[in-house]
């Protein structure tokens, strides 16, 4: 599997929007670090973000928004959020 920006940014929004959980997103982290070859020219930013969301599952750490948008960022995504009424 190659593990692009793209699919790492879709995974982070749905952790955002709660459509999976923490220790779901740590668990597919850890797996993609030892199984996934990373887009040609993403190497760097794609093992550094995988890594820190590998030790989100330590209280110390964890996974803030603010984590999430800066993740996104450095992966070259502007994030909008956008209220709905339920």
């Amino acid at each position: 599997m190659i593990l692009t920006r793209k699919l790492l940014a879709d995974v982070l929004i749905r952790y955002i929007n709660r459509e999976i959980d923490l220790p779901s997103v740590v668990s597919w982290a850890e797996d993609m670090i030892r199984e996934a070859n990373f887009e040609n020219g993403s190497f760097e930013i794609i093992r550094e973000i995988l890594a820190r969301i590998g030790l989100a599952d330590v209280r110390e750490f964890g996974l803030t928004w603010d984590d999430c948008y800066d993740y996104l960022h450095k992966l070259g995504y502007d994030v909008k959020v956008e209220l709905l009424e339920v």
